[in-house]
């Protein structure tokens, strides 16, 4: 079998702080003299049910892990070991999503916050070797309007280069918030050329697919998983060219299905589905991005010429350039003929 780290792929579902590496978390607690629970440095991937309760646990861990990141240094280290990750996994494009708005009481805003990401990411993409570009993410947990202050940033940084924002996201609790309320902020992005990338269909089935396809107009739906159960919706999806940001592990961890073989990789896949399969949080799910293709492979029983697909679809998906594009899918071919 070949080595599925020198498969060139495009990673298109990784949080910012969901990211960080256990030992640089650990690292970062002692140093602003914090101290962190037990479950987010025993190296067990989360397993919660998939419910509120089950979401809480996961939110209060992803919080705890979130507050200690406290500034400048800490982003910046983030980002650089991200993008170095990626690199050591065949990651040839990476669009990491954040809300600067987390970071900004450290340093002096927003805008800065940004900032300081977009810079740390195009000095990493030249270190590594992996191109970082931004998907800036609204919560549905905070007011409609603060997506919208948020879309305005993300549009004045709009590019598909490395240091460039390329999407914009709408994360967290998919049962909070109303999705039409978003809308106006995503309108605010599409006009600048940024993808639309939010989360939908994973703790919520086809019906809240369907409402996030109407509302936001989505290029890419991080999860979309649970497409799966209803075939014409899902069948509309690939006629529309919207791509699938699946993730087994979150599916996982957070209940969705109960073991790897539950989740309906293959089935999307069959049913034309563009997959970028994506690690979400490694911190908490306890594997990262060649897992999932480790996971395609012996557990779904994707053959070489299959995964290679799976890589051609995220490097298809992602926002990269024509160049880039065009650089990483001969990678691919080159993989197979080893």
């Amino acid at each position: 079998m070949r080595d599925l780290a020198q498969l060139p792929k495009a990673h298109l579902h990784l949080h910012f702080t969901g990211s960080l590496r256990v030992a640089s978390l650990r690292e970062m607690s002692r140093a602003h003299g914090m101290r962190l629970p037990s479950a987010l440095t025993d190296g067990d991937p989360l397993r919660v049910p998939a419910d509120e309760r089950g979401w809480f646990r996961f939110q209060r861990l992803y919080d705890a892990a979130r507050h200690c990141v406290r500034g400048e240094t800490d982003m910046r280290r983030l980002v650089d070991e991200a993008a170095a990750d990626d690199a050591a996994e065949g990651s040839g494009r990476l669009e990491i999503q954040v809300d600067p708005t987390s970071y900004a009481p450290f340093v002096g805003g927003i805008t800065p916050a940004l900032e300081i990401v977009l810079d740390e990411a195009r000095a990493a993409s030249a270190r590594h070797g992996v191109e970082v570009a931004v998907v800036v993410a609204a919560s549905r947990m905070r007011h409609p309007l603060d997506a919208r202050t948020l879309a305005r940033l993300a549009a004045r940084y709009a590019g598909d280069g490395p240091g460039e924002v390329v999407g914009f996201g709408l994360s967290n609790d998919e049962r909070r918030g109303d999705t039409e309320e978003f809308a106006h902020a995503f309108a605010i992005a599409r006009r600048a050329g940024l993808a639309s990338v939010p989360h939908g269909g994973e703790l919520l089935g086809p019906a809240h697919v369907r409402e996030v396809v109407g509302a936001l107009a989505p290029d890419r739906i991080g999860h979309g998983v649970r497409a799966v159960e209803d075939p014409a919706l899902l069948g509309s999806l690939v006629e529309a060219g919207v791509a699938l940001e699946v993730c087994p592990a979150s599916n996982v961890s957070l209940g969705v299905y109960p073991g790897d073989d539950d989740v309906p990789l293959r089935a999307l896949v069959e049913a034309g589905a563009q997959v970028a399969l994506g690690a979400d949080d490694p911190l908490l799910f306890g594997s990262r991005l060649v897992a999932q293709y480790e996971s395609a492979r012996h557990v779904h029983g994707f053959s070489d010429e299959e995964l290679a697909d799976l890589a051609r679809a995220s490097i298809r998906a992602s926002r990269a350039s024509d160049g880039t594009r065009a650089r990483l899918l001969a990678g691919v071919d080159d993989w197979l003929a080893a």
